[in-house]
């Protein structure tokens, strides 16, 4: 097994991972994040919301960390990459709103009422987030 695909084997085994991007003064800003990672295109998918930090940070300079922890503590996977965001809701029925079902459908199955959580997309300001993996680093035992 490659370094790689161990590193990767972490954030298969979870969908939580702290997102790290960078404030304008270089210092770190970490936030917990829900994720889907599509590892054949190595792409982390993530749903956020317009306005908050992280947000801004990466539209000011897209370079991002994700990190992971495995279950011993000792052993971690960080994946850096680009951010890549999509426009923000504006349309239950436009294309983001679209993609934020796709994702939604990857980590928990079917909503109960999609009219509803493509409105709650529009009005919560949800835009995508992919991070373009362009490497990772860590520590496997």
């Amino acid at each position: 097994m490659t370094a790689d695909v161990a590193l990767e084997d972490l954030f298969a085994d979870t969908s939580i991972a702290a997102l790290v991007t960078l404030k304008r003064d270089g210092r770190p800003q970490i936030s917990n994040i829900s994720y889907r990672y599509d590892r054949s295109a190595r792409v982390f998918v993530v749903s956020i919301t317009d306005g908050r930090a992280k947000t801004a940070n990466m539209r000011r300079d897209p370079r991002v960390s994700l990190h992971v922890n495995g279950s011993s503590g000792w052993n971690y996977a960080v994946a850096e990459g680009r951010a890549e965001l999509t426009e923000v809701a504006r349309d239950p029925d436009d294309a983001t709103a679209d993609e934020l079902v796709e994702y939604y459908r990857s980590l928990r199955g079917e909503h109960p009422d999609w009219a509803e959580y493509r409105q709650v997309m529009v009005n919560d300001n949800r835009l995508v987030l992919r991070v373009h993996v362009e490497r990772f680093y860590g520590l496997t035992r």
